[in-house]
């Protein structure tokens, strides 16, 4: 008699093996992102006495980071969808104001000033009910994450359009690629975009005055985007904006949970090196399943069955095991950056325990926001290229938090 679990075992390996080349550049894409994210984890170790001196600030970091990643993560699937289905090329960029890039990037602006101020607002409303104190006043949040996110969006909208395009040129699957590379230059540049807008921060006319103008200002661009004459720009913002807030407050919900184990990360200031890192590695391992799940359900590749079924079960399961070497991976990267920084203080062993445990929880329950939620898009009419990244990405900021504490105080910190 033929046992089952080898049958399990031999399909497993069979949908892996069937499925390398498709998967090959994201693991790459994957690894340059759990790399460049240490340059934020080294920032956020780095400013150690700034989370002391401006309380609330590790609370806004992870929505932050979060929002660019769901933003531009979107616009390069929306792209790749594009080109999949054969309606849009970057053969030429038509630069008209009606083009498929000049609405997204429009758009992809747009969406950054406005959940730069909600994401402030709602930070401190969520400090107040869930009773972090002492937090920063409302006009320090407004002008730290509205200033600093617009200053990163932009650099991340160059590195999203050049990517694209890139991708492109070369015969990459934008699905596999654009999304873990946005994710990383979000991670690359948000924290240090959020600390050069500290500058502007208790000044007591020009920080009023810089916040409440912002708010103004983003106040019109929520309304104009809502009612403007682009279809795909007003399509967008009215689809994206309600779940890029809900996104957020999952995000500043995480950003609590972090807050309020500062003490442990003072401590052991490698978790610091390692947190975005780990956010951010499972949030773009979630963004390439979503990316993939959202081109196939628009290509009919896929259906509406409550258990996943054929292609998508496939790349569920590939993602699943593509990401334990990611995660062991950057847990040695963490623990070799921290150490050389003089951010040790741990054993490597423990280091790559937190990060390999705390992913493996994180990506089972990725695995089914991104197939649910998918199909939930679909089912309400609404484009899962729009929703599935950021709420994804979102839920693994939210869950990823969770996941990291757990397998931290696992392996014996905190």
């Amino acid at each position: 008699m033929t046992l089952r679990a080898p049958k399990l075992f031999t399909a497993a390996l069979g949908a892996v093996t069937g499925q390398f080349n498709a998967f090959r550049t994201a693991f790459v894409a994957l690894v340059i992102a759990a790399a460049t994210s240490l340059v934020t984890g080294l920032t956020l170790a780095s400013i150690t006495d700034t989370l002391e001196e401006l309380p609330g600030l590790l609370l806004l970091v992870p929505a932050a980071i979060a929002v660019k990643g769901n933003i531009f993560g979107a616009v390069g699937c929306r792209f790749g969808t594009a080109i999949h289905a054969g309606t849009f090329s970057f053969g030429r960029l038509n630069v008209v104001k009606d083009s498929v890039v000049s609405q997204n990037t429009i758009v992809s602006l747009s969406l950054s000033l406005i959940l730069g101020v909600a994401l402030a607002l709602l930070a401190k409303g969520v400090a107040v009910v869930f009773d972090v104190s002492p937090t920063m006043s409302v006009a320090d949040f407004i002008v730290i994450s509205t200033v600093g996110g617009m200053i990163a969006s932009l650099v991340v909208l160059v590195i999203t359009l050049v990517t694209s395009s890139g991708a492109v040129r070369f015969g990459l699957d934008l699905d596999n690629v654009v999304a873990p590379l946005a994710s990383a230059a979000a991670d690359l540049v948000t924290l240090p975009a959020l600390v050069l807008a500290v500058v502007f921060t208790g000044i007591e006319t020009v920080t009023a005055t810089i916040a409440w103008s912002l708010t103004g200002i983003a106040a019109v661009a929520l309304i104009w985007s809502l009612r403007s004459r682009l279809g795909d720009l007003r399509r967008i913002s009215q689809e994206s904006i309600p779940v890029l807030v809900l996104a957020g407050v999952l995000d500043i919900i995480a950003g609590i949970t972090v807050e309020k184990r500062l003490e442990d990360f003072l401590a052991f200031p490698v978790l610091l090196v390692l947190l975005p890192g780990f956010l951010g590695t499972a949030g773009a391992l979630g963004a390439v399943l979503s990316s993939r799940l959202g081109t196939k359900v628009h290509l009919g590749l896929i259906g509406s069955a409550p258990l996943p079924q054929g292609p998508a079960r496939s790349d569920m399961l590939t993602v699943l095991i593509m990401s334990m070497p990611v995660f062991a991976l950057l847990g040695v990267m963490a623990s070799t950056a921290g150490n050389a920084a003089g951010f040790g203080g741990a054993a490597l062993g423990d280091i790559i325990g937190v990060a390999v445990l705390g992913g493996a929880m994180a990506m089972l329950l990725t695995i089914l926001v991104a197939y649910y939620g998918t199909l939930g898009a679909v089912r309400f009419g609404l484009d899962p290229d729009t929703y599935g990244i950021p709420m994804v990405m979102s839920s693994l900021d939210f869950f990823g938090a969770f996941t990291f504490i757990l397998a931290a105080v696992a392996m014996g910190f905190g």
